[in-house]
């Protein structure tokens, strides 16, 4: 059985990475498991443990730093946000493909805590469309579209830490960058090694 692929997909607010990662799980939904995020922080009305997130304790929390149970973790607001690296490593020995969507911080991180990981940003086709897709969620004050583009200038600084871009014209366009990758990136040599063994081996 091949490895599943990790899949490390970010962007700045705003291009889309959410609804291009919503269609790739929809449409490869038996192949693909989506990972789910720890927090401290309370359960909010209509979210479900193991769905949304598994809700712990600042202890729990903290104990499992300190036992390496992470993939990634921050603190964010006074609450710690990670991904536990025990169910990751589960489901990709199984052969599923795992999909982290997060923030550029937790991408460098995983970066730092893992040898594999497919690592790949998204794009607004422009700065001036991203502007209109944030604008167009309507529930941002000037002062807070302000703080989102800088935050988006400074994020695209760190493209180059990423193996591709996906340029984020359409979703439809997008999601088939996306299958691109996963298709190509399942084609590398080091992951077919087995199937060419056993064509060495194999006797006429």
């Amino acid at each position: 059985m091949s490895r599943g692929l990790l899949l490390v997909i970010s962007g700045p607010s705003g291009a889309g990475k959410g609804t291009v990662c919503d269609a790739y799980k929809k449409n490869c939904e038996n192949h693909i498991w989506n990972s789910v995020s720890m927090t401290t922080r309370a359960p909010r009305a209509g979210e479900v443990e193991g769905e949304s997130y598994y809700f712990v304790s600042r202890e729990e929390f903290k104990a499992m730093i300190e036992n390496d149970e992470f993939l990634e973790y921050a603190e964010v607001y006074g609450n710690y946000y990670g991904t536990p690296r025990a169910e990751v490593e589960k489901k990709l020995s199984e052969g599923t493909d795992v999909i982290l969507e997060i923030d550029i911080q937790g991408a460098l991180n995983v970066q730092e805590n893992t040898t594999e990981g497919i690592f790949i940003f998204i794009l607004p086709p422009s700065m001036n469309e991203l502007r209109n897709r944030i604008i167009g969620r309507g529930s941002e004050t000037p002062e807070s579209l302000l703080t989102r583009f800088k935050s988006a200038y400074n994020e695209i600084n760190y493209v180059n830490k990423y193996n591709y871009a996906i340029t984020n014209h359409t979703v439809e366009q997008a999601y088939q960058d996306l299958i691109c990758i996963v298709r190509a990136e399942k084609c590398r040599v080091t992951r077919v090694s087995n199937e060419i063994l056993t064509l060495k081996e194999e006797k006429l």
